[in-house]
């Protein structure tokens, strides 16, 4: 009877905790805990069904160049990716995510997980991401899976960088490019660590 009883009380607790997230991840999936340099941070959506992008995120028309629509797939053999699969990134201890971004918007808000490696050089920190210093620039047979994103689709830092480093040689199958970036993050209420 006790185990039963039991049974029942875990049932409800569960339920009622489910009950509390109106608006998960999935279906299935409320929340998840990344890693980060600063200790386990959980990924969420924001609760509150009312909430609206605004300020600098809400803009919808930037002037082109230099704010011009990037394609899908930045390089040949780089997997275009979404929301889901950047998630499974960040909880797989093998794979490196990148905020391509320079050092003042990763300051203004990033993806928990996310290590900042700036487009203007990435090709010099190739090291971070498993490749070796050679010769000849950089052997990268040991290259780890990247994601890399930043600021939305219409921003061409992560595509920037993600051709220059396949131009050095990183392989283009271990890179998956996040086009939707921060905008579309934020869009979906999805925990954002530092800065606003």
């Amino acid at each position: 009877m006790n185990n039963l009883a039991l049974t029942i009380a875990l049932t409800l607790v569960a339920g009622t905790a489910m009950a509390e997230s109106v608006v998960g991840i999935t279906k299935d999936l409320p929340s998840v805990t990344v890693q980060t340099g600063n200790g386990p941070v959980m990924i969420d959506r924001i609760q509150d069904t009312s909430n609206e992008v605004s300020g600098e995120w809400a803009l919808t028309s930037r002037p082109c160049p230099e704010f011009c629509i990037q394609p899908h797939s930045p390089a040949e053999g780089v997997t275009t990716i979404g929301e889901l699969e950047l998630i499974d990134m960040l909880q797989d201890p093998k794979a490196v995510v990148v905020d391509s971004r320079t050092r003042d918007w990763f300051e203004g808000g990033t993806i928990p997980g996310a290590i900042n490696i700036p487009y203007t050089y990435v090709v010099d920190e190739l090291g971070q991401l498993g490749c070796e210093p050679d010769f000849d620039g950089w052997d990268c047979t040991e290259a780890k899976p990247v994601a890399l994103f930043c600021n939305g689709v219409w921003c061409g830092q992560s595509p920037t960088a993600i051709r220059n480093m396949v131009n050095a040689g990183y392989p283009a199958d271990r890179i998956s490019y996040y086009r939707g970036g921060m905008q579309v993050w934020r869009l979906l209420g999805l925990t954002v660590i530092g800065g606003e």
